[in-house]
């Protein structure tokens, strides 16, 4: 089986093809310039590189949250069209599930965390079974302080909130935290094609972005209005 996975949640865009369980192309830039402009110039670079075409794509994978809701838009909406023109079924992936597959098998936690500004991070735990990825706890927006005072056990932290935050959660709870080194850090297609395979296909109209909180514009307005969520 072919699979074209996105990933366009963060400030990293990346695009993978896994062709019969390995990863035949994998491209990520984190260059500034909008994921409307680079991703599907990646996509064309991974399937040449790879030796394949759209045509050959079984599922079409994408990380569907958390994460930028201008970014995840941008890639479910790609993945969405894609799939629709060829009559393919899609896999969404959770962007945190995605991350912990950046990570080797390991009898650590493994816990993501994505810069969610405003001194919190999206996170989960997640922990190997059998090979494969378990969740421990369901993905939510936490300030950091509140994060570390659950976790009672060694950990290993990836995402793009361990450069932000890897000073504050040594001083929390010091040597139980281990940090993905700076190369796995960072959202990976290839890892989202490793969590797609865990997933029920389905179909293009049924792949949906999942948000953990509102849009910023959003909770500026319930701010001005004193509402709170």
């Amino acid at each position: 089986m072919n699979i074209l996975a996105l990933d366009t949640s963060a400030l990293t865009a990346t695009a993978a093809v896994m062709r019969d369980g390995v990863i035949a192309g994998e491209a990520s830039f984190t260059n500034g310039l909008t994921h409307s402009q680079t991703i599907m110039p990646m996509v064309d670079y991974v399937l040449k590189g790879a030796g394949l075409a759209l045509a050959d794509i079984d599922l079409f994978a994408v990380s569907t949250g958390p994460g930028s809701f201008t970014g995840l838009r941008i890639g479910v909406g790609t993945v969405k069209g894609l799939a629709y023109a060829r009559d393919k079924s899609c896999a969404g992936v959770s962007t945190l599930r995605a991350l912990a597959y950046n990570i080797a098998p390991t009898d650590r936690l493994i816990v993501p965390i994505m810069d969610a500004r405003r001194n919190q991070v999206y996170t989960a735990a997640y922990r190997y079974d059998g090979g494969k990825i378990a969740s421990v706890s369901a993905p939510e927006a936490l300030e950091i302080e509140e994060l570390c005072g659950r976790l009672s056990e060694s950990v290993i932290f990836v995402g793009d909130g361990v450069s932000p935050y890897m000073g504050k959660i040594r001083s929390l709870i010091g040597g139980r935290a281990e940090f993905a080194p700076p190369q796995l850090r960072l959202q990976r297609a290839a890892s989202v094609c490793a969590a797609a395979l865990d997933n029920p296909p389905v179909s293009p109209a049924e792949l949906s972005v999942i948000y953990l909180r509102k849009p910023q514009a959003e909770r500026e307005r319930d701010e001005k209005l004193n509402i709170h969520s």
